[in-house]
């Protein structure tokens, strides 16, 4: 798939870091891994820590389909509302999904402190109300939230006024947050596996999968095989390729960063991931190198050649509506625009798992939604939970049995 259009800041920031070689010849491992993104690696690196021989392969260069067109903005929020999962699967479920998030903040910070200079920072979130119908909602959700546990203080107009000069109703301020830079967390992260061990192969292309009760075999396009006890299927949006059932709708997500800003960016915005309650929404966050990025304009594009052409008239648009939402920012000039392939399921979960189609062996990462990077680390326990044959806590929560 051509997952991405334009210029994402990271892939021309950090450029093409590392290559792995293809694949030769017939390997064998314990697992093998299919997408070598960050879901890919964060599972790698989960299995590997826990004594599984694990092996990888990619049929881009690593890293540089979906991940290097991420926005990384790590929230524990997700795109669904805790009272919307509560409704919808029991108050006991939407709590545990909600913790689990939390959580993973600070698993991604404890990987981000061991592999080092990725670009991550703990920040704030800022959830605003887009339209005063969307207050009495969100006073609701404030309201779940405390009673899981989860701290987050109501923000008035007036004060947020004062504090972020933004006009918006009411928001809600939670300080259990990031930013990373996604390209070079993912290529650092192989980088360090590979000096651990794992093998790892990029421009290989897998064109079958062969199940059975006791393995699994892969065959690639240029001929090699990769047999394995199980495999992980976490190529991003092209997992949908290995099912029969569609499980997810493909979107097109646009965003640009800024020149960096002469002073920075105004304290507090500087460390506050901000988001809005309109779907699709807006959404920004600052760069490590005192840049805004801003991103929205969701749509159902799903033709690469029709995103292209749609990338810079998206860009103009956040401009302006970045502008407006942020009157004290000085003018936004585009340093890089580009667009990305996102899905979203039903619900706004993901899919973590076996599907019946395959069989217990094969293994589905698909941490589609407004929240990969913090489903994927979930999804890193929850799959060495399964391979291990224990059962996860959010099985049926993330399971196709949902479905």
């Amino acid at each position: 798939m051509d997952l991405k259009s334009g210029y994402p800041y990271w892939a021309i920031k950090n450029g093409l870091m590392v290559a792995f070689p293809a694949l030769r010849e017939d390997v064998r491992c314990d697992v093998a891994i299919v997408g070598a993104g960050i879901t890919g690696a964060l599972i790698a690196r989960e299995l590997a820590a826990h004594g599984h021989d694990v092996c990888a392969v990619e049929h881009r260069d690593i890293g540089w389909g979906s991940t290097a067109a991420s926005t990384a903005l790590l929230q524990y929020e997700i795109d669904t509302h805790l009272v919307d999962l509560a409704t919808r699967y029991g108050f006991d479920t939407g709590a545990a999904v909600y913790r689990a998030c939390h959580d993973a903040i600070d698993t991604l910070g404890g990987i981000a402190r061991e592999i080092r200079d990725v670009g991550f920072a703990r920040t704030d979130s800022l959830y605003c109300a887009s339209r005063t119908r969307h207050v009495g909602p969100l006073r609701d959700e404030c309201a779940a939230r405390r009673r899981i546990g989860i701290d987050v203080r109501w923000l008035d107009r007036g004060a947020l006024r004062e504090g972020y000069g933004i006009d918006a109703p009411a928001a809600l301020l939670s300080a259990q947050a990031a930013r990373v830079d996604p390209y070079r967390m993912t290529l650092r992260l192989w980088q360090r596996l590979a000096r651990d061990g794992v093998a790892i192969y990029d421009r290989t292309t897998v064109t079958d999968i062969e199940a059975t009760s006791r393995r699994v075999v892969l065959r690639t396009e240029a001929g090699p095989r990769i047999t394995a006890d199980h495999v992980v299927l976490a190529a991003g949006y092209a997992n949908q390729q290995w099912l029969k059932q569609r499980v997810a709708k493909n979107r097109s997500s646009y965003a640009f960063v800024s020149d960096p800003l002469d002073d920075g960016l105004p304290h507090p915005l500087a460390d506050t991931l901000v988001w809005e309650t309109a779907r699709p929404y807006l959404y920004l966050r600052g760069t490590e190198d005192g840049r805004l990025l801003v991103g929205g304009e969701d749509d159902r594009i799903d033709v690469p050649s029709r995103r292209d052409r749609r990338v810079e008239r998206k860009a103009r648009k956040l401009v302006k509506r970045a502008q407006a939402m942020l009157p004290s920012v000085p003018t936004l000039q585009p340093a890089f625009s580009w667009a990305g392939t996102f899905a979203e399921t039903d619900d706004g979960l993901p899919f973590m798992g076996p599907h019946a189609q395959h069989g217990p062996r094969v293994l589905f990462a698909m941490a589609y939604g407004g929240n990969g990077i913090t489903y994927s680390a979930i999804g890193a326990e929850m799959l060495r939970a399964r391979i291990e044959r224990r059962r996860h806590p959010l099985a049926g929560a993330f399971g196709f049995e949902r479905l």
